[in-house]
């Protein structure tokens, strides 16, 4: 029979035998797993937090010495947690003033998953152009895409993303219906932050991470309509699922992007 005795931070006098204090709030999304390193414990912790909305994006959360206190490890096992949710544009640090859940609203996260960049340099300025937006049952593909049962209701949004008055992306994407109660096209209308800073202060859905397939495609008649291009100009393919905490997906996007003005930037590291 194997060692079950928990992990504990070595930086410490604490017992070898003692467990991490974990709050009953902390406990709600069930059991940690129990062979990994304890900042990763840690790690869990305060993203189950996240989850549960006790801070939320834009506040500050407690200092390494309270959440030091909280679970009883050493400071440096929770730096070591936050600096990997650093990393990963969960949390910001602002010098002086403390660590803050992220937010799209800022302005080096608001646009982070967006990779399109002009060839001319600099950032992209896009504005949008709505063309679509309703309820509908989910088809197969979407379902699976966002793991939902086949004809659950989804929204579906259409639009345009214009560098002045030339379209350069066409934008199809699908929501959850149940976690997106109540937006339309009147409110996709009147919003004028990024789309997901809307997500995340009307409907508690917060994107933290994406993944996408990108392939070269040629347009098709409607879509080269929208775009004002020629039928059979090639386009950028980008499909991207996006996922809120617990790895959830929350939207599926199917882009087509015309790049002869743009490319398709990535950093590698």
């Amino acid at each position: 029979m194997g060692d079950n005795r928990p992990m504990v931070d070595t930086a410490t006098p604490t017992p070898r035998t003692a467990p991490v204090a974990v709050p009953a709030e902390a406990a709600m999304g069930g059991p940690l797993p129990t062979y990994v390193p304890l900042y990763q414990q840690i790690k869990s912790l305060l993203l189950r937090s996240l989850q549960l909305g006790e801070w939320q994006p834009g506040q500050p959360i407690p200092s390494e010495m309270e959440l030091a206190a909280r679970y009883k490890v050493s400071q440096g096992t929770v730096r070591k947690a936050i600096d990997e949710m650093a990393a990963e544009n969960l949390v910001v640090r602002r010098q002086g003033k403390g660590t803050f859940v992220a937010t799209h609203a800022e302005e080096g996260t608001r646009y982070r998953f967006l990779r399109l960049a002009p060839d001319a340099g600099g950032a992209a300025q896009l504005r949008r152009r709505l063309l679509d937006c309703r309820r509908m049952r989910s088809t197969e593909d979407v379902a699976a895409a966002l793991q939902l049962p086949a004809g659950e209701p989804v929204v579906e949004v259409r639009r345009l993303l214009l560098d002045g008055d030339r379209p350069v992306v066409l934008d199809d994407l699908w929501l959850p219906g149940a976690a997106f109660k109540g937006l339309d096209a009147a409110k996709l209308e009147q919003w004028r932050g990024p789309l997901y800073r809307l997500f995340e202060a009307e409907y508690s859905v917060r994107m933290i991470r994406a993944e996408e397939q990108i392939r070269a495609v040629a347009a098709g008649a409607e879509e080269a309509a929208l775009l004002q291009v020629p039928p059979g100009t090639p386009l950028l393919s980008v499909e991207r699922r996006s996922f809120t905490y617990g790895d959830r997906p929350v939207e599926l996007r199917r882009g087509l992007y015309h790049t002869a003005a743009h490319h398709y930037r990535n950093e590698l590291s």
